[in-house]
């Protein structure tokens, strides 16, 4: 009498379909496969032309950014729900720095970032010092920035206004009448503009704002292969910025989480951090870290938005937490 040898199950190869089915990406493909269908059925046909393919993906980017903090730190076993009212803290931060204290797009830019980046360490450090649920944590911070920004957009504002008077008048405000004009007036608006021309040409604006690879598309249409006006100029003159980011982002988190230590570090705190607390993983830096790269993500689509519009609004990113999420 014959035995048969027991075959360890973890032994057996898989089909290359069966690999592919048991990816969980798949579910998120085959949506998007779904609704690609359904609109080329139903929506215009100028819906996947070329312009019509940049004016839809021009605010998925933004979207895009932000979810790849909000994945990273929903990998690591948390979740921030302020990332909306930080698109609009941040953003006033950019406008008032650039407006008020006179920074260089640069400054201005690493400014707004490390502000933002202080604001999430704030986040992560209440919620590993207090054990509460980043929930409840980052719920508080919602309205609290969210706040900040309606009251902090009615003060700037009527500090330029306090300037443009003193300007005309060929004075320069003092620091008691700046005082007076953040904590004594009333009024103010909520969005703040004009500042497109506080801005100077350069490298720094055109990572921030306008179209990549302008010279690519003006050839291509020159030779044909894109859509042009009746007067020659392309439809498309390039990629927004906001896109360029956006796969960029993608590329570098994916390549931390499937091919380093911290992305392996990410998935165990996020896994089980007591087991991984155990076995030597940082796991209060690894999420502490994880809450400020969320909140970077969050301002830098607040730069991108301010540097888009040339304005910014206290009401901008409501309800983005949730899209993210």
């Amino acid at each position: 009498m014959t035995s048969t040898p027991n075959t360890d199950e973890r032994l057996l190869k898989a089909s290359l379909l069966t690999r592919i089915l048991r990816r969980p990406e798949l579910g998120a493909l085959a949506g998007v496969v779904v609704i690609t269908i359904f609109f080329a059925i139903f929506a215009s046909d100028k819906m996947f032309e070329l312009s019509g393919i940049m004016n839809f993906l021009s605010p998925a980017a933004h979207l895009g950014i932000l979810a790849i903090g909000a994945a990273l730190l929903m990998i690591g076993g948390e979740f921030d729900l302020s990332v909306g009212s930080m698109v609009a803290f941040a953003g006033m931060v950019f406008a008032a720095s650039i407006t008020l204290m006179n920074f260089p797009l640069w400054l201005a830019v690493f400014f707004t970032l490390a502000f933002a980046g202080f604001i999430g360490w704030i986040n992560g450090l209440i919620v590993h010092r207090t054990g509460l649920p980043s929930f409840i944590v980052t719920l508080a911070f919602l309205f609290i920035l969210r706040g900040l920004a309606l009251v902090g957009l009615k003060a700037a504002t009527r500090v330029q206004v306090a300037q443009d008077k003193a300007a005309y008048m060929n004075e320069s405000l003092s620091f008691n009448e700046i005082m007076h004009a953040i904590f004594v007036q009333s009024g103010g608006a909520t969005q703040q503009r004009g500042l497109a021309e506080n801005i100077a040409p350069g490298i720094w604006n055109e990572m921030f704002s306008g179209d990549a690879l302008e010279g690519l598309f003006r050839w291509l249409a020159d030779a044909g292969y894109t859509a042009t006006f009746k007067s020659g100029l392309p439809k498309v003159t390039g990629i927004p910025v906001e896109i360029i980011w956006f796969v960029l982002l993608s590329v570098i988190a994916t390549l931390v989480l499937v091919k380093t230590p911290l992305g392996n570090w990410i998935f165990a705190s996020g896994g089980d951090a007591e087991a991984a607390r155990k076995s030597g993983v940082p796991v209060d830096r690894v999420k502490i870290g994880l809450f400020i790269f969320t909140a970077c993500c969050a301002a830098l689509v607040a730069i991108l938005t301010v540097m888009d519009a040339g304005s910014t609004d206290a009401a901008r990113g409501k309800q983005k937490e949730f899209e993210a999420i």
